[in-house]
């Protein structure tokens, strides 16, 4: 028993081996390391760090107690401060522009999204009427269809009807009915 508890090292559990030193060159080999060390123990959850706050400038105070006068014999301290009020000021007029410059970009974006959707539904609409009027037609054929078929149909009733008397007197007269051919064949 004493074997084992010299070779471990203090505070690491016995059943554990020890994983080489791996320095990754590129930063694929350092990803899939980490994806690696992560997929080693499942149960534990993963880091996900939470992302950066946005810089925000300090908002100007209210009330300035020290303010610099206009007059003559200013220490030469005062300098600096001026110049780090004058710094952050800029900073705070930049981080504004900044951030109305981006309110528009999003106005825009949301602008060209809706315009690019009302295009899309009235495409959408376009096509949708042309299919309708499309579906409709071919019904329309359909029905016309079937009607003629209906018209034949009593027409060829009625006509079989005619035709059995006539070809009752055909063949008492013996007459041919044969079919006269629309075109004759090797003449030109």
């Amino acid at each position: 028993m004493a074997v084992p508890q010299a070779n471990a090292k203090a505070g690491k559990p016995l059943g554990k081996e020890s994983q080489p030193l791996i320095i990754p060159k590129t930063p694929a080999e350092e990803q899939r390391l980490k994806l690696e060390r992560l997929m080693r123990n499942t149960d534990k959850p993963a880091p996900i760090p939470e992302r950066p706050k946005e810089w925000n400038p300090r908002a100007p105070p209210e009330f300035v107690r020290d303010v610099m006068g206009s007059s003559a014999g200013a220490g030469s301290g005062e300098f600096h401060v001026y110049r780090h009020l004058r710094r952050r000021e800029y900073q705070r007029q930049d981080f504004l522009d900044r951030m109305s410059e981006k309110q528009k970009m999003d106005e825009d974006y949301l602008e060209k999204v809706k315009e690019n959707q009302k295009a899309a539904d009235e495409r959408t609409a376009k096509r949708r009427k042309k299919r309708e009027k499309l579906k409709h037609k071919k019904l329309m054929v359909k029905l016309a269809k079937m009607e003629s078929k209906k018209q034949a149909d009593s027409d060829e009733e009625k006509e079989s009807s005619s035709s059995e008397s006539e070809k009752d007197s055909a063949e008492r007269e013996g007459e041919d009915d044969a079919e006269v051919p629309s075109f004759v064949m090797g003449k030109r």
